[in-house]
């Protein structure tokens, strides 16, 4: 006869637990077998961002702030916005991608959702090391509800299981609600669960008063200490030129406020610019070396860059400034 006796669940002391080591594919944003959100405006680069970082994990290169290459590594891309032959293939070459090593689940048939059985399987039959869900509304199925908790922390529970399993970083994109004042992590579209269960939670964004650069800032770490906001610019095949730490915070970039008043260090920069480039063309690296000399950071200098009008083109061994253009670059 039916009961209604509880069941009763096993009680575990956690002196008998094994303690282990957070595995990282980029200390300290994106941890293995772990959810990362990376939110952010439409048009504000989070898509380029994460692109660029599976073609560098793609050819087992080395990832910006990390001074030694990450192991080569499979990538499942799920995009429900863009084109797979006329969007994503192309920036992934652009990106300079080994598309061998970068996959994607045909849902055309059988759409996806977070807690899909196909995530997994696909996970498993590739061996991938990072799954990319972009973005995350188009993966709540028939029945999730992006705004209440109830609908959305079930499909969030099986995806954080199927990471921890497969120990598989997960990337989910998405994208800002327009609650203008809120901090960062009420930005994301949907329930706040949504950040909750995520490990780590990065926003991409435009500098307000210098829109070529866009930075990652770091909104919530339950891992490790926050990381360093880390500027970056897109040219015109959306390949990414580093920048390196930026001093910007996310209510700054959000905002587009700052806290300190430094016209004086961007004076400072426009005349080290102008000395530097006096000669003609020089590594944009050399100019950050000197600028650092000087005690000038790159968020001014980047300012001063945008003031002079300075020109920014890749050649075979880097990135160039000039304050004119190359008579052989003008074509």
């Amino acid at each position: 006869m039916p009961t209604n006796q509880p069941v009763q669940l096993p009680i575990k002391y956690y002196s008998a637990v094994r303690s282990k080591k957070v595995d990282w594919l980029w200390y300290p944003y994106i941890p293995y077998g772990k959810i990362t959100v990376v939110q952010g405006d439409p048009g504000d680069g989070k898509t380029t961002l994460v692109l660029n970082l599976a073609a560098l994990l793609s050819n087992g290169t080395t990832i910006p702030m990390i001074n030694q290459p990450i192991t080569k590594g499979k990538v499942l891309y799920q995009s429900a916005e863009d084109g797979v032959e006329d969007t994503l293939k192309p920036r992934l070459e652009s990106a300079g991608a080994d598309c061998s090593q970068i996959a994607f689940i045909d849902d055309s048939k059988h759409p996806l959702s977070l807690d899909s059985p196909y995530l997994e399987n696909a996970i498993i039959e590739t061996k991938a090391s990072m799954l990319v869900l972009d973005p995350l509304q188009a993966y709540l199925g028939e029945g999730g509800e992006m705004n209440r908790a109830e609908g959305i922390r079930p499909m969030l529970k099986k995806l954080t299981a199927v990471a921890d399993r497969t120990k598989c970083a997960v990337i989910i994109i998405g994208h800002m609600n327009k609650a203008a004042g809120s901090k960062g992590l009420y930005r994301g579209l949907g329930s706040i669960d949504i950040a909750a269960t995520a490990r780590s939670v990065l926003l991409v964004g435009r500098i307000k008063s210098n829109p070529t650069i866009r930075v990652m800032t770091h909104l919530k770490s339950s891992l490790a200490k926050e990381g360093a906001s880390i500027a970056f610019e897109i040219d015109e095949s959306s390949g990414i030129r580093w920048i390196g730490e930026y001093d910007i915070t996310a209510d700054e970039l959000l905002t587009g406020t700052t806290v300190f008043d430094e016209s004086n260090k961007v004076s400072s920069a426009e005349l080290l610019l102008r000395r530097l480039l006096s000669g003609g063309a020089i590594p944009c690296s050399h100019i950050y070396a000197a600028s650092d000399a000087e005690n000038i950071g790159k968020r001014s200098v980047d300012t001063a860059k945008k003031n002079l009008g300075i020109k920014s083109h890749k050649r075979p061994d880097g990135w160039y400034w000039s304050l004119q253009e190359d008579d052989d670059e003008k074509g």
